[in-house]
C-alpha cells in the first residue's frame, strides 16, 4: 500500500481555521435557539402572551428552519459556503438582535421566523466545508467537532443567558448574543475562502484526493439535478432516517426540564441543572461518532458502510435506553439511561452528517445534506405536539418516551434498508442531456 501524501502546514491552517469558525458559529446558533426557552417566563410576564403564543413562537422557528432547508443548499452548491453561509450568521444574527427590540406578538413571530430561515444554511455548508477540504477518510473527526456544539451549546445555555438576563434584563440578552453572531459571521467572510478561491500546492491537490471514491466536477449544481436527487432511494433512506433521530432529539430538548419536575419530581432550580448532564454524553456521543467512522474505514470497512452501521447502531441504542428510562422508579437510573440515550442518538445524529461529506460529489453534497435536515426537522417538529398530546391525554410521559423509540428503530431500518448505494455525481437520465452535460464537459 503506497505511503499516504502529506498536508502542507498552509493546509492543516486552512482546515483547523474553518473547523473552528464552524464550531463557534453552531456554538452560538444553538445560543440562540436557546435564548427564548430560558427567558420563557419573562416575555410572558412582559408581553401578556398566553401559553399558545409562547407555543406558537417556539414552533415557528423550527417551521421554518425545516422548509428553508430545501433551497439552501442547492444555494450553497451553486453560490459557495463563504457567501452563503456568512450571509446566513450576520441574518439569522439580525434576526436574534431584533427580538430584543419587539413590541407586539407578531413582531416576535416574524423574528423567530426570520432566524429559522437564517440559521438554516449552518450545517449543509459545515458538510460540504468538510467536504472540500478534508479526504474522504478523515472527515469524521472534524464533523464530529463541529456537531458537538449542537449538544455543548445547551448544556451552558441556561446558567450563561441566565447570567446575562438576571443582570441586564430579557431583551439585552437577545441583544448581546445578536451582537455576538454579527461578529462571527463577518470574521467568516473575512476569513475563509472556498476551495476554488485558494491556491494550493501540487501535494495538496493530491492530498484531498486522495480514497475518492466518486466523480468529481467542477460545474454548479442545476436545479434540475437538485430535483432528481428525490430519485434515488439513498436520499430518501437519509431523509428518513434523520427524522427518526431529530425526533428523539428535540422530544429531549423540548420536554426533558418538564419531564424531570412533573414525573420525576425535581423543583424547577435542579432540573436545570441535571439536564445539562445528558447533554455531556451527547457531546462525547458527537465527537466519538466521527472517530469510530474514521477508524472503521481505515480499518478498510467501506466508508459509506462505516457511517451507516453507525447511525443504526446510534438509533438502536437510544431506543433500548429510552423505553427502560421510562419505567423504572428510581431518578438515578432514569438519568443514567437517559444519558445513555443522548450519547446514541447523537452518535446516530453526528454519523449521519459524515455520511453527507461521503456519500454524494462534492458539488451536492450541501443539496443533500439540507434535503437530509428537512426531513429530521419536520419530523422533529411533530416530537413537541406529539408529546405535549400524549401527556395531556395520559397524565404520564411513559407513553412519549416509548413512541420516540418506536420512532428511532423505524429511523434505523430506514437507514438499513435504503441507504446502500451513491449518489451520482451525473445520473444516467442526464448523460444525454445536452443542457446538462454542458457543464460536465
Amino acid at each position: 500500500m503506497p505511503a499516504p501524501l502529506a498536508k502542507s502546514a498552509k493546509l492543516r491552517r486552512i482546515q483547523w481555521m474553518a473547523v473552528t469558525f464552524l464550531t463557534v458559529a453552531g456554538f452560538v446558533n444553538y445560543i440562540d435557539r436557546s435564548a427564548l426557552s430560558i427567558a420563557n417566563s419573562s416575555i410572558r410576564e412582559e408581553m401578556a402572551l398566553t401559553p399558545t403564543e409562547m407555543g406558537l413562537l417556539l414552533s415557528a422557528f423550527s417551521l421554518a428552519y425545516a422548509f428553508s432547508q430545501l433551497p439552501v443548499g442547492a444555494l450553497i452548491d451553486r453560490l459557495g459556503n463563504r457567501l452563503v453561509l456568512g450571509a446566513g450568521i450576520c441574518f439569522w444574527s439580525v434576526a436574534q438582535l431584533m427580538c430584543g427590540m419587539v413590541n407586539s406578538f407578531s413582531q416576535f413571530m416574524l423574528a423567530r421566523t426570520v432566524l429559522g430561515i437564517g440559521e438554516s444554511p449552518l450545517f449543509p455548508a459545515g458538510a460540504k466545508v468538510v467536504s472540500e477540504w478534508f479526504t474522504v477518510r478523515e472527515r469524521g473527526g472534524p464533523t464530529g467537532m463541529f456537531i458537538a456544539s449542537s449538544c455543548i451549546a445547551p448544556c451552558l445555555a441556561p446558567p450563561l443567558l441566565t447570567a446575562i438576563m438576571l443582570a441586564f434584563g430579557w431583551r439585552w440578552m437577545f441583544v448581546f448574543t445578536g451582537i455576538a453572531g454579527l461578529l462571527v459571521g463577518i470574521g467568516w467572510y473575512a476569513c475563509y475562502r472556498n476551495r476554488n478561491e485558494s491556491s494550493l500546492q501540487q501535494s495538496d491537490v493530491q492530498h484531498l484526493a486522495q480514497h475518492e471514491e466518486l466523480e468529481q466536477s467542477s460545474a454548479k449544481m442545476t436545479w434540475r439535478e437538485w430535483r432528481r436527487l428525490f430519485a434515488h432511494r439513498t436520499t430518501w433512506g437519509m431523509l428518513l432516517g434523520f427524522a427518526g433521530v431529530i425526533y428523539m432529539v428535540w422530544l429531549y430538548l423540548t420536554w426533558l426540564p418538564s419531564y424531570l419536575e412533573h414525573d420525576r419530581g425535581l423543583s424547577v432550580a435542579h432540573a436545570g441543572w441535571v439536564v445539562a448532564i445528558p447533554y455531556v454524553f451527547g457531546a462525547l456521543g458527537m465527537i466519538s461518532a466521527g472517530q469510530i467512522a474514521d477508524y472503521l474505514s481505515r480499518r478498510n470497512l467501506p466508508v459509506i458502510t462505516s457511517r451507516k452501521w453507525t447511525v443504526c447502531i446510534g438509533l438502536l441504542g437510544g431506543a433500548l435506553a429510552t423505553v427502560p428510562a421510562a419505567y423504572t422508579p428510581d431518578l438515578v437510573w432514569a438519568m443514567v439511561l437517559i444519558s445513555i440515550a443522548m450519547f446514541f442518538i447523537n452518535l446516530a445524529s453526528a454519523a449521519c452528517w459524515t455520511m453527507v461529506s461521503v456519500i454524494a460529489p462534492k458539488r451536492k453534497v450541501a443539496s443533500v445534506g439540507s434535503i437530509q435536515n428537512f426531513g429530521g426537522y419536520l419530523g422533529g417538529s411533530f416530537a413537541p405536539i406529539i408529546t405535549g398530546w400524549v401527556v395531556q391525554t395520559t397524565g404520564t410521559y411513559e407513553g412519549a418516551l416509548v413512541a420516540s423509540g418506536v420512532i428511532a428503530v423505524l429511523g434505523a431500518l430506514a437507514y438499513a434498508l435504503l441507504v446502500k448505494e451513491p449518489i451520482p455525481a451525473l445520473d444516467q437520465a442526464d448523460r444525454f442531456s445536452p443542457s446538462v452535460a454542458e457543464h460536465h464537459s
